[in-house]
């Protein structure tokens, strides 16, 4: 089997993202968690390898250094015909990047003379109209996003926010040449490509709108996006239609031990954290003991050891309304609360590994890396969709199973639906 496509994904929980969409729309996937190797083996079975980087908010240089040794490893070692570039459908980035570098850097590689710029995914209600994103019919500087902790969203007009980060001009595919059809944007591509345009983005309300879209990128040797791209791309090739379906594994109910991890502060994971509180166990991080308290990941990880096996799993959590993670920032800065959150994080799951846990359900881009790096986590499959865009996960290496939640992503009942598919 050839493999059709290689992806880099910019962090953990969009990978397994992408790679959901894509596996229920037909295609075999691997996941590969990090920059592959030499001696890494290559997976001929599939049709799309996806690699899970964690360069969304790290230096420009080093999430350019990552990427292209992704692109050489999928183009040179695995054969790959085409590469993916998945960003968040939320477009997560900062005015420097690191969207804007990394897309550069790849078309530059691959000498790729336009680059598509398409984030949307309608079944999670990211929509792109007049080049401007949305999330559940709100504005994306108005849609919490803004307060996001590490890439406050301030700017909702696409155009704009990848000149602001990369190097050329962007031109617009508008929403009544996408639903032309693809004779229609492959026309309006030369057109944009003639005039010096580099970065082309692509209005979709509906995810029947990406169809035509996936027909014009599958001859593009580079394409970029978020999860409804890819699959459309998947659904295109295999000749699925492009629907949710709930295909795949789910975790074992016998021998289960699970503890939910929250890092997220996204609107939507407040609001999970608040309804599950009301029917399981819980227990907030502290920052000041995270940045001081060398024990503190042990005390937490005995809190959850103490909870009963036979109920919910117990959650501990970060997450923040925007006005404590304000306050928070102001008082210990960005990063250092951030990292030092994440590396408590990492501690407890090493703790509860040890102590037989082997199911984490976790929010939150971030931390789902911190989490998966820390569980030494090199390859894993695909299993079910619990929501659109989160499948349960199982590690090859051992017997881990997780939940990899970016964090607007789901209902308010998400940490209890994901506990509902385990199969008897």
């Amino acid at each position: 089997m050839t493999i059709k496509l290689g992806v880099i994904a910019d962090d953990f929980t969009g990978a397994t993202d992408i790679a959901s969409f894509m596996v229920q729309s037909g295609w075999k996937v691997v996941q590969l968690l990090g920059v592959p190797d030499e001696n890494t083996l290559i997976p001929y079975d599939a049709d799309a390898v996806v690699i899970s980087l964690k360069i969304r908010s790290c230096p420009a240089a080093e999430s350019i250094l990552q990427s292209l040794r992704s692109c050489h490893w999928l183009r040179h070692k695995a054969g790959c015909r085409q590469l993916f570039f998945k960003y968040c459908s939320t477009f997560d980035s900062t005015s420097e990047g690191n969207i804007g570098p990394v897309i550069d850097a790849l078309m530059d590689e691959l000498q790729a003379d336009i680059s598509l710029i398409c984030p949307a995914l309608p079944i999670n209600g990211r929509t792109v109209v007049h080049g401007h994103l949305f999330v559940n019919g709100q504005l994306l500087n108005e849609s919490g996003m803004q307060y996001h902790p590490v890439t406050p969203m301030k700017d909702a007009n696409l155009l704009r926010l990848i000149e602001q980060q990369a190097k050329g001009r962007a031109g617009l595919v508008n929403l009544d040449c996408v639903r032309q059809g693809k004779l229609a944007i492959r026309h309006h591509l030369n057109s944009l490509r003639q005039n010096g345009i580099r970065y082309a983005v692509v209005d979709a309300m509906i995810m029947e709108d990406l169809v035509p879209i996936a027909q014009v990128a599958s001859d593009m040797v580079l394409v970029t996006g978020g999860s409804g791209l890819g699959a459309a791309l998947a659904s295109y090739h295999s000749g699925d239609a492009l629907e949710a379906t709930t295909i795949g594994e789910t975790p074992p109910a016998i021998g289960r031990r699970t503890v939910i991890l929250s890092g997220s502060c996204s609107v939507m994971t407040n609001q999970q954290v608040i309804e599950y509180k009301k029917i399981a166990p819980g227990m907030a991080l502290n920052v000041e003991e995270c940045i001081n308290n060398s024990g503190y990941a042990s005390q937490l990880a005995n809190w959850v050891i103490q909870q009963p096996e036979d109920g919910l799993a117990p959650i501990l959590y970060s997450t923040q309304s925007p006005k404590s993670l304000e306050m928070i920032q102001q008082q210990y800065g960005i990063i250092k609360a951030s990292h030092s959150i994440e590396q408590v994080f990492a501690e407890i799951v090493n703790e509860l590994k040890q102590q037989g846990f082997n199911t984490f359900i976790v929010a939150g881009g971030e931390t789902s890396a911190q989490i998966v790096q820390s569980l030494e986590i090199h390859e894993i499959s695909i299993g079910a969709s619990i929501v659109p865009g989160v499948p349960w996960v199982r590690s090859l290496q051992n017997d881990c199973w997780l939940a990899l939640k970016s964090g607007n992503f789901g209902g308010e009942n998400f940490f209890l639906l994901a506990q509902e598919v385990f199969h008897k």
